[in-house]
């Protein structure tokens, strides 16, 4: 099954848990097979908080998506949220040893490694490193450096960092669905790969992801992610406050939110009231609509407060880093009546909402338009990524025939190794290591393997 031609995104949310499935066309548009989504019981604020309840939702989804996609699931790329997530930058370079050969993926995946060895707070881990901008020897500003000749390569680097728990109870539920786990990314980068375009990212743009636990945030500038963040606050409080405020049960809250909700209270007549039936022979209640605005645009703006918050620590207001392409909303959250204008007049950028179905091919009803949708398949669309630079580095292994008995001696090690406890190792390295040749291969797993038994 190594040689599926689909991929699987799997978004693990605070409110629900969507699986999607899909593949490359070929005008290279993603047309998708099959989705099944759950309702989402163990999740708390983007954080696994019910390992049994989790997994049972994420089979849930699975098997929808499997039934309706016709196609077995093995492989998922995951998603990952969370207050506990944070960001930082780091600058490093390494000294290559044979400055007369041209500067290749290898190189670029040691540098990536020597970052990796950043010494982090207790109980975290690096969940992705991402190069912004290269110098090689006293040359700066570049952005692709492959195929450069040069002695001293330096980066500046995104480095996103999470919690150790967090990621192991994220990886035990997908494994324990009965799934292997291909790659864990951060979700707003997710978002993003989906709902923005070239251009944005080039301009200067803020992704804005308001889900049901968690609220998103990536910004992107000349091309290049230059902050993400996680705020604790999304749809799911809003609920809490309609429940608190007009006294009425969750369920009713959630339905009033999506009907008949708004941000902006001004836009609500007075006179507009809507019924909620009492519970068990208890009178009715009438709410009047600008009530119901006025609880919900106290929340949106305080959580938006958050994202200017978010958007100052960036620099977003210098002349230099200015946002010119604004603010993208998605998520399910950007469903909300008026959450545009509001955005519009706390942030003062421009604001559109993102939605997720513009690479998408065969969407003729609209059904993955909902922002909702954004992470999920964001992540497909990474998972895609990932299989298409493992076919291409199979076929330059091809063209490499290699010895059957060194490939026994190679898979028996790689055996050996992959028995190990599973721990989350980013697919560079995989990628890097399929790349060396032969004699190499085996050093690096008998390497690998010594250290991992220490």
């Amino acid at each position: 099954m190594e040689h599926q031609e689909y991929s699987v995104g799997l978004d693990i949310g605070t409110t629900k848990i969507v699986a999607i499935v899909g593949r490359r066309n070929s005008r290279g548009k993603i047309e998708v097979l099959g989705l099944g989504k759950a309702k989402s019981l163990g999740v708390h604020k983007g954080i696994v908080n019910n390992i049994s309840q989790t997994i049972s939702s994420i089979k849930t989804a699975v098997e929808e998506a499997q039934k309706s996609a016709g196609v077995p699931i093995h492989k998922v790329t995951v998603g990952i949220a969370g207050k506990h997530i944070r960001s930082l930058q780091h600058s490093d370079y390494i000294m290559r040893e044979n400055p007369d050969k041209f500067i290749c993926d290898e190189d670029i995946e040691a540098l990536k490694e020597q970052v990796k060895k950043l010494v982090m707070l207790p109980g975290e881990e690096i969940i992705h490193v991402l190069p912004q901008e290269y110098k090689v020897d006293s040359e700066g500003e570049i952005q692709e450096p492959i195929g450069m000749h040069g002695k001293r390569l330096e980066a500046n680097f995104h480095v996103v960092v999470g919690q150790m728990g967090s990621i192991r109870n994220i990886a035990r539920c997908v494994r324990e669905a009965g799934l292997e786990m291909e790659a864990l990314t951060l979700e707003p980068l997710a978002s993003s790969e989906a709902v923005l375009t070239k251009e944005e990212k080039e301009a200067g743009v803020a992704i804005v992801d308001i889900g049901g636990g968690t609220t998103d945030i990536a910004i992107f500038k000349d091309n290049i992610i230059r902050h993400t963040c996680v705020i604790p606050y999304g749809g799911g409080i809003i609920t809490d406050d309609i429940k608190e405020g007009c006294s009425i049960i969750e369920k009713h809250a959630e339905q009033l939110k999506v009907k008949f909700g708004s941000a902006v209270p001004e836009m609500e007549k007075d006179s507009t009231f809507v019924t909620i039936p009492g519970l068990h022979g208890r009178q009715d209640k009438e709410i009047s609509l600008k009530t119901l605005a006025q609880v919900i645009n106290a929340r949106v703006e305080e959580i938006l407060e958050m994202v200017n918050t978010e958007l100052k620590a960036y620099g977003a207001f210098e002349q230099k880093k200015k946002l010119i392409a604004g603010i993208v909303l998605t998520g399910g959250g950007s469903n909300l009546k008026h959450i545009r204008q509001l955005a519009n007049y706390t942030t003062g950028f421009d604001s559109r909402l993102g939605y997720a179905n513009e690479y998408i091919s065969n969407d003729k009803n609209q059904l993955l338009k909902g922002p909702e949708y954004a992470t999920a398949i964001g992540l497909l669309m990474e998972s895609l990524k990932i299989r298409d630079k493992k076919t291409s580095v199979n076929e330059e292994e091809e063209v490499i025939s290699e010895q059957p008995a060194v490939e026994k001696v190679n898979s028996e090690i790689e055996a050996s190794i992959q028995n190990e406890e599973p721990t989350i190792v980013e697919t560079a390295e995989a990628k890097r290591r399929t790349k060396l040749t032969i004699g190499q291969k085996i050093m690096e797993s008998v390497k690998k393997f010594f250290e991992e038994v220490e």
